[in-house]
């Protein structure tokens, strides 16, 4: 079994209707719904410059270069980008030291089941801000 926590500033979002919804959908069970002080970057930082990375990274770039007739051709090429963000290019950031960021995840694996107290514990975490 799984368990999901989503952390959010804005409660509708992960209403029934919204988020939450999708994922019961999909056959997860579990989901906590944990709330961040709106605007905080304390709280929610680090979701903030993700989405600004993207905006800034990718779809300034890609909507002044193409069209997109549908969300699919959008969709497509923002998987593109984030692979390539995330297993081709190198970054410079705190941890990952010139690698990639999936190297330094995937190098930190280890680390993370020695700090384990329990294996069979598994959590995803889902961060959604506005």
């Amino acid at each position: 079994m799984c368990s999901w926590i989503i952390f959010s500033d804005n409660p509708l979002a992960v209403s029934d209707s919204g988020l939450a919804g999708y994922f019961r959908d999909t056959t997860l069970e579990d989901i906590d719904h944990s709330k961040t002080k709106a605007k905080s970057p304390q709280s929610n930082g680090i979701c903030e410059r993700l989405h600004k990375t993207v905006l800034d990274g990718f779809y300034r770039v890609a909507f002044r270069k193409k069209i997109y007739n549908t969300l699919d051709e959008l969709q497509l090429d923002l998987d593109t980008w984030l692979k390539d963000y995330n297993e081709e290019r190198v970054h410079s950031g705190k941890y990952c030291f010139g690698k990639t960021p999936m190297q330094t995840f995937l190098d930190s694996i280890s680390l993370v089941k020695e700090k384990m107290l329990n294996n069979n514990l598994q959590t995803e975490t889902v961060v959604v801000s506005d």
